[in-house]
Order: C-alpha cells, then structure tokens, then sequence
C-alpha cells in the first residue's frame, strides 16, 4: 500500500520514469507506417518515371526526326509526302481488310468456345489457355507452313490471296484477345445469367447474342483493339508470303524515304493509342452507366 500510495501520476504517453513517449501508442504506431506508406510511393513513382521515360524518349525522338526536313529545320514535310508514295493506299486498304476479317474470325471462334467451355467443360480451361499461349513460341516459319500445309487444296481466291494472311494472324492474335475475353467473362457470373435467360425460354443464339456479348462487351472491344493493333503492326508472315501489306510497305519505303517510312510510323502508333483511348472511354461509361441504373452510388 504505501508502495502504491508514494508513486506518483504518469501522465499519458510517457514512459513511466523517464517520461520519455511510449513508443508502443498509437502515435508511434503511426510513424513507421507513414514512412513505409511514403517510402512505397516513392518506389512506384519512380518506376513510372522510369518506365514512362523507356517507352516516350524512343517515341520524342521518332517525331522529332519525321519533322525534320531537307534544310535542317522542322515542318510536316514528311507527313504531306505521305499519300503520295505509290503503293500506299492499296497496302493500307489490305491491312485493313485483313485487320476486320481477323477480328470477325477471333471474335466469332473465341466468343462461342470459352463461353460452351465455362458453362459445361471448365476442366478444359487449362488446355485451352495452354494452347493459346503456344503461338508466342512457335517461329513465324513455322506457323506459315503449317497454315499453308493445312490449306492446300483450298480454292486460289483464298490461297492465292492476301486472305490467307487472316487466319495466319487469328492464331497470332489468340493469345492477346483468349486473355482479354477471359478476363470479362470472369467479372460477370455467367452461369447465372445463362440460366436466367434459358427460364425465360431463351436458345443458344439468344443467350449468346443478347446475353453473353452485351455483357462482354468492354472484353470484346478489347479484343477488337490488340487483334487490329497486331494486324497492322504484324511484318514477319507477311514478308515470308511476299504480300504487300502496311508493315512491309513501311519497311520498303524506309530504303529510299526514311523520314516519310518514320511518319507513317508515328501515325500508326497514334492511331492505335486514340483506339485505346476510346476503349478506355466506352468501358468507363458503361460502367457509370451500369452503377447509375443499378441505384448504387459511385464511390
């Protein structure tokens, strides 16, 4: 008692003799938690710093060049002296072409397929991603003879066409586009939204077309973007098929006109990044407007 009764009153947060903080409090507490918080950040912004400045110096200095003219100074030379190289435009029209066949035939394979193999075969999934991942090993060489081994035979409109060149970049594209559709029909529960549709008495077309794909829609754009993007940019088969398309078009202008092949270039990458930007865009507005219709609030 008289123990007791002669200690005198700590006051709160210091030690009980030197009076020192307590270390253990929630203020102390806090401290290395903040600096690890602001250390982290650092870390990451950093990182981007450093990534931003990998992928934009390369591009700076792309753009720079294509503006540089005869004289030494800057102007868009190189860009008027675009849709004046001859072979342009039909190597253009045949990309294209090529891009919307493959994206018909991607959409159209992968779509049906892994929505049946979700509902009715999911031990299948790691067969399937298995075998999309094989085209990001196998050479070009290879894929060319074995399409070209698996088409003979085939009528001359497709064999002896720039068509060929289509189903030699679904197998390209497969990979990019298997992952992008995997990734919507995993944010949605599509088992149930499948079985609601068959109550209602819904078949197969409609539960794919106005079931599956509304709801899939972001993914399928997705897809819809890298398989274009991948067409326009894809040399390799092209070149071993001797077609003209954009990619070789580009490569046989850069012997004689680099700052018009460098132009294009840019141009292209542009125009792939205002196709992502307008993905970003529609997926986020679907989003607000599904939050909005759902009565949830945004945050």
């Amino acid at each position: 008692m008289a123990a007791v009764a002669g200690t005198e009153a700590v006051p709160a947060g210091q030690g009980p003799v030197t009076g020192e903080p307590a270390r253990g409090g929630p203020a102390g507490g806090r401290r290395p938690r903040a600096a690890a918080a602001v250390r982290s950040s650092a870390w990451r912004w950093a990182v981007l710093l450093l990534a931003a400045l990998y992928f934009l110096l390369p591009m700076a200095a792309s753009l720079e060049f294509s503006l540089r003219d005869r004289d030494g100074g800057y102007s868009l030379e190189s860009y008027r002296a675009i849709v004046d190289e001859p072979g342009f435009a039909s190597a253009l029209w045949t990309s294209v072409k090529l891009g919307l066949i493959t994206v018909a035939l991607t959409i159209g394979l992968l779509v049906p397929t892994m929505t049946l193999v979700h509902l009715r075969f999911p031990w299948l999934r790691r067969v399937i991603e298995t075998i999309t991942v094989l085209p990001l090993v196998i050479p070009p060489v290879v894929l060319v003879i074995g399409v070209l081994g698996a088409f003979e035979g085939a009528p001359n409109w497709l064999i002896g066409s720039p068509t060929i060149l289509a189903f030699e970049y679904v197998i390209l594209a497969m990979p990019f586009a298997y992952r992008s559709l995997d990734a919507g029909i995993g944010a949605i529960d599509l088992r149930t939204l499948v079985e609601a549709s068959r109550s209602l008495g819904g078949g197969w077309a409609t539960e794919l077309f106005r079931v599956v794909l509304p709801n899939l829609r972001g993914a399928v754009l997705g897809a819809c973007v890298l398989t274009l993007a991948l067409v326009l940019g894809e040399f390799a088969m092209a070149s071993l098929l001797l077609w003209s398309t954009f990619p070789t078009w580009v490569v046989q202008v850069a012997g004689t006109q680099a700052g018009v092949s460098v132009a294009v270039s840019v141009l292209s990458l542009f125009l792939t990044w205002a196709l992502l930007m307008l993905l970003m865009f529609l997926g986020d507005r679907r989003g607000r407007r599904s939050t909005f219709l759902g009565g949830v609030p945004g945050g």
